[in-house]
């Protein structure tokens, strides 16, 4: 059984009309598409501008901010990472660098 009847069963009156052998179907669209409605007035080149300023700032009053004390132990995590990385590939580059001036440049 999929997850869509376990969450939503047949009704009694779906099951009925399925029994007489009518289904529903959709009707195609017809005529021509519609073009977006106009707006008077605006001449700008970004009409949905201040639309698209309001939708940022919403969506960032949803995100959850760390504290600042998650904050500043991600940071110093991070520079830790980033320190250690460091120094691991410049000990292999040094490795290899004294390897090739000591067996092909010798």
């Amino acid at each position: 059984m999929s997850r869509a009847l376990r969450r939503h069963p047949p009704s009694k009156q779906r099951q009925a009309k399925a029994s007489r052998g009518r289904v529903a179907r959709a009707l195609p669209r017809t005529g021509p598409a519609r073009p977006a409605p106009r707006r008077e007035g605006r001449s700008s080149v970004f009409p949905s501008f201040p639309r698209f300023i309001t939708d940022i700032i919403s969506e960032l009053r949803k995100v959850s901010w760390p504290s600042r004390q998650d904050t500043v132990h991600l940071t110093v995590v991070v520079l830790f990472v980033a320190l250690l990385v460091g120094a691991a590939l410049g000990g292999i580059d040094i490795g290899f660098g004294w390897l090739i001036d000591n067996t092909l440049l010798s």
